[in-house]
Parts: C-alpha cells; structure tokens; sequence
C-alpha cells in the first residue's frame, strides 16, 4: 500500500521492462517476448521502424543503432526500469545502447551463457541453440562477454524448413506444430554431437514456446529470454516509482 508523498515524473508507472522490438508481421504466439500474455506482468513494448528481422539476423543490423537508441531513450523517457530486445543478435549492441541510457539494458539471452558456464561443472559445455548459425559471429560473442575460456556448442535453425524461413522471411503464417518438431530434432542434434553440453541456452526470442519441449527432449536446463526478464523483473519490481519523496 502505498503512503506518504511520492514524487512524478512519467506518465505511466508500474512497468519494469521495456522492449525493442523488430518491424515484423509474423504470429507471435503466447511464450514468444512478443506476444505479451507470455509475462505475468507488464512490459512496455517499441517497435524499431525499419529493423527488418533478416537485415538485424542476417546482415548485421546495418545502419539500425540510431534507431535503437533513439527507442531506448524513449522507453526510458516512458518511465521503464529496464530495457531489452527482441533479437539475440542485437547483442553486438549491447555496449552502445547500455551507455546510451541511464537504465540497465541486457540485450540478449546470450548474456547469460557465462553464468549458466559458472553454473556447471568442469568439463561441461554451454550449448547455444540460434536462428541462424552462420551468422552468429565473433561480434555477438563479444557483445555477450562469451571469450574463449567459455567453451560453447553453437547448433542452428537454418537448416529446417518452417521456423527461420516464417521469422527471416517476416510471413504471416506459422505452422506451429512443424516449429515445435524442429526445435526437438535440432536440440537431439546438439546434445548427440556434443555430449558434454550440460545446459542450452536459447539465443533466440522466438524460441521459448519451445522451451518445454527442449527440456523434456534433452533432460538439460534450458534458459531463454523469458528467464531473463523475469529476472530482471523481481530484481526491479518493488523499486518502481512513484517514488517516495526524501
């Protein structure tokens, strides 16, 4: 209960995080970042204009940090106490826009893989389910703070038939059956050719809805984007404004 008197300052209150999101069309079902049942909370979305999800996977999100930034300071100027993104990849920005605002900023689930690293035991490997493989480079790593003393096992989505192509492609149908079933088959695939993966981390914001299924499949810890708002949520939840007046 609140008492006392508080100070403003925004317009709205009550919202932890705030989200960046990709121009996209594709369904986005309950357990995607994007559709916004997945959060038992509220989250303050903004929509990047013109950050086509093959241009921020595939090419690099060339040219997007302005527009990135410029949605962060608009998330912080609505009063959020945190900011993400709706795509791993953005990771690479995870310096420029964490400095560009006063709030934190964890721009991927790719953060958490050298927690989940200190997590297991000697000799066992993060393993890193993505969207898209071949591009997952260098940058990203780094951006995540993922050096070489961080052994990982990267497996992607490229090769199946439904899942990247509907996301990459931004089409407007999804066969969610097909998604689930290739997100079973890849995991099988990582955890068969790498045997010492002791947890997986999903890069992807998409893939939680399948998380479950990834879990059952493999019998590992799986972590996603949704355990990292959730995080960031309880860590921040009970500081929200309006603020007391010292």
């Amino acid at each position: 209960m609140t008492s006392g008197r508080v100070r403003g300052g925004f317009n709205q209150y009550g919202v932890t995080v705030g989200i960046l999101m990709l121009d996209t069309r594709f369904p986005r079902i309950p357990g995607d970042m994007g559709n916004a049942a997945t959060f038992p909370f509220p989250v303050r979305y903004h929509r990047v204009s013109g950050a086509d999800p093959d241009l921020v996977v595939r090419r690099g999100a060339e040219g997007l940090l302005p527009a990135f930034v410029d949605g962060a300071r608009a998330l912080e100027g609505e009063g959020v106490g945190a900011i993400t993104t709706n795509c791993g990849f953005l990771v690479k920005y995870q310096q420029a826009l964490a400095a560009a605002v006063r709030v934190p900023v964890f721009t991927s689930s790719l953060l958490l893989v050298p927690l989940v690293h200190r997590l297991l035991p000697a000799g066992r490997r993060v393993g890193v389910m993505t969207v898209n493989a071949g591009t997952l480079g260098p940058e990203h790593l780094r951006g995540a703070g993922i050096g070489s003393e961080i052994p990982i096992a990267v497996v992607g989505m490229e090769a199946e038939k439904e899942f990247t192509r509907v996301l990459l492609g931004d089409e407007l149908e999804l066969d969610v059956d097909a998604a689930r079933e290739e997100h079973v088959r890849v995991a099988r695939r990582l955890v068969s050719d790498s045997p010492d993966v002791g947890a997986i981390v999903l890069e992807c914001t998409n893939m939680p809805p399948y998380t479950p299924d990834i879990q059952r499949e493999t019998g590992l810890p799986v972590f996603d984007i949704v355990s990292l708002v959730t995080m960031v949520h309880a860590a921040l939840g009970a500081g929200l404004g309006p603020r007391p007046v010292a």
